[in-house]
């Protein structure tokens, strides 16, 4: 198929500038095609969600089993057996009693749904006092303005006023001078998280509601936590009765190399948002994953009462359900978690090896994420990661995820040895290209 400029100028693409889109036709394992017939190594799953490759026959088959059978069911008052499958399946994979689920449809979605359920926890206890929030400098929460507001990137908050009110944020984790080349979660910085503390006594433990914080955060150029932090922000939470949520968009269903985040790091979060990986990227799916003390608080009054006067037309679609079924069904069977686990060494060892290439400033690299954080250009911050971008789909036949200047490498779990070495090689001759 050929297209014109003119075919090109209807759909208002996302986080893209518009008038340099770039096309792709078609997918398979690890690789995408472009309208030209060009092969792509597909160096970010998808968009860090098609975890098990592109195009498993399995997902695809539940997928159409599901449309011909159950295409729409209303998620208000009504149900379907689908839904409450996979919010089990899910439960069980996740840690403690984390067991009650409430699906939506995006990462943007589950965020701006736990902190409602947060908020109405509180309600329903008789704290309608706490409503402060709590996120963290450089996070990304998605594009909700629940979202926006506790998230921590200048460029998806200053043209859309001042969001929610009673918002304050910790500190980021990263500081290059202690951090730099780490691999895994860095020794420096596990003290970073006690300026909660600061934020309690500024404000007092009984106006916070909750403290949001993406395990690793991706968006940013992939953050590990550092040692420990995640350890010490629980106990605070707990010393002071805030609820910790994470935000595992990214990080849930094996980039780390477990079903989510919390179970690598030891720390269990009093709510997990999920969303990409879920159904490997097929369907839109998201999700908030809830202990029993909130659920059981907001399981009050009559039961015909609504408990939560929250949701969406498409929360828990069947085809999305379908697709989460069988996606969690392949992880399962081939092993991912685990493969994933097992290949992180060579992968990080494989990123580091581009340490001496031009203008790299650093490189970060956990579970299956990599960021190459690259010197800006003189005056032109972010032109270089932009034009590695196109260097690589363009040139190299490759697929990479820029945030400013820095390179993000986040593979499908499936990927081979083969994969990485070519992967890593393809992303040097890019560096090289645009030094």
């Amino acid at each position: 198929m050929t297209t014109s400029r003119n075919d090109l100028d209807a759909w208002w693409m996302p986080f893209t500038a518009n008038r340099d889109p770039r096309m792709i036709a078609s997918a398979e394992g690890m690789h995408y095609r472009t309208p030209d017939g060009r092969q792509l190594l597909d160096g970010i799953s998808g968009l860090w969600c098609c975890n098990a490759g592109h195009n498993r026959a399995p997902i695809v088959a539940a997928i159409q089993h599901q449309a011909a059978q159950l295409d729409y069911a209303p998620p208000f008052q009504f149900g379907h057996e689908g839904a409450f499958a996979l919010a089990s399946r899910i439960a069980a994979l996740a840690p403690g009693d984390l067991d009650h689920v409430f699906f939506c449809n995006s990462g943007s979605e589950a965020i701006d749904t736990a902190l409602k359920i947060a908020l109405a926890y509180r309600h329903a206890r008789g704290e309608g006092g706490r409503t402060r929030l709590i996120g963290r400098e450089r996070a990304y929460h998605g594009t909700g303005f629940g979202g926006i507001s506790v998230g921590g990137l200048p460029a998806n908050r200053k043209a859309f006023g001042h969001g929610l009110s009673g918002i304050d944020h910790l500190p980021h984790t990263y500081d290059r001078e202690h951090q730099a080349f780490s691999i895994g979660e860095p020794e420096w910085g596990a003290h970073l998280a006690d300026e909660l503390e600061r934020i309690v006594a500024l404000n007092d433990a009984s106006t916070i509601c909750a403290v949001i914080v993406e395990p690793m955060a991706g968006s940013t150029g992939v953050l590990a936590p550092p040692k420990g932090y995640l350890q010490r922000l629980r106990a605070i939470c707990d010393r002071h009765g805030i609820l910790l949520i994470f935000d595992e968009v990214i990080t849930g269903f094996g980039r780390l190399g477990f079903a989510f985040a919390a179970e690598r790091f030891g720390v269990t979060p009093d709510m997990i948002c999920f969303a990409k990986g879920v159904t490997n990227g097929t369907v839109p799916l998201g999700g908030v994953i809830v202990g029993e003390e909130i659920h059981t608080a907001l399981m009050q009054g009559p039961e015909r009462a609504i408990e939560l006067f929250h949701g969406y037309t498409y929360s828990g679609h069947p085809l999305a359900c379908a697709a989460g079924l069988a996606a969690l069904d392949l992880y399962r069977d081939a092993g991912l978690f685990a493969r994933a686990r097992a290949v992180e060494p060579v992968f990080a060892q494989a990123v580091m090896s581009l340490r001496e290439e031009p203008n790299v400033l650093d490189i970060r690299v956990v579970g299956l994420a990599a960021a190459i954080e690259l010197a800006s250009r003189t005056d032109m911050a972010g032109t270089r990661g932009y034009d590695a971008m196109v260097q690589a789909f363009n040139e190299n036949d490759l697929v990479i995820r820029i945030s400013g200047d820095t390179l993000t490498l986040c593979p499908a779990l499936i990927v081979s040895e083969d994969e990485i070495g070519e992967l890593i090689e393809k992303t040097r001759a890019v560096l090289r290209a645009v030094a």
